[in-house]
């Protein structure tokens, strides 16, 4: 494992899900760390981790995130946790 990473020299992979893009920071045994890019109007379908928690916080943009039904608008420097076994969506 690297001690230093730089993500602006690591290209961005195509992820799952059309119009996600994602840098791999950190893959370790009990969790990953990525920076995530989203393409305008794309979205993420309602899913469920039953193994993980899954976090994100905004750099930018307004991402709306429903997490267990409730409805969120995200603005830069905000956090979110979306808990093990949750249904949780995203929308741009």
């Amino acid at each position: 494992m690297e001690n230093n990473i730089k993500p602006a020299f690591q290209t961005w992979a195509s992820g799952r899900v059309s119009g996600f893009y994602g840098k791999e920071l950190l893959n370790l045994n009990n969790g990953t760390v990525k920076l995530v890019k989203v393409d305008p109007h794309a979205q993420y379908p309602e899913h469920i981790h039953p193994d993980k928690t899954e976090y994100a916080f905004v750099l930018e943009g307004n991402p709306e995130f429903f997490i267990e039904g409730n409805h969120y608008s995200g603005q830069p420097g905000e956090f979110f946790y979306f808990p093990i076994s949750k249904k949780a969506c995203y929308t741009k």
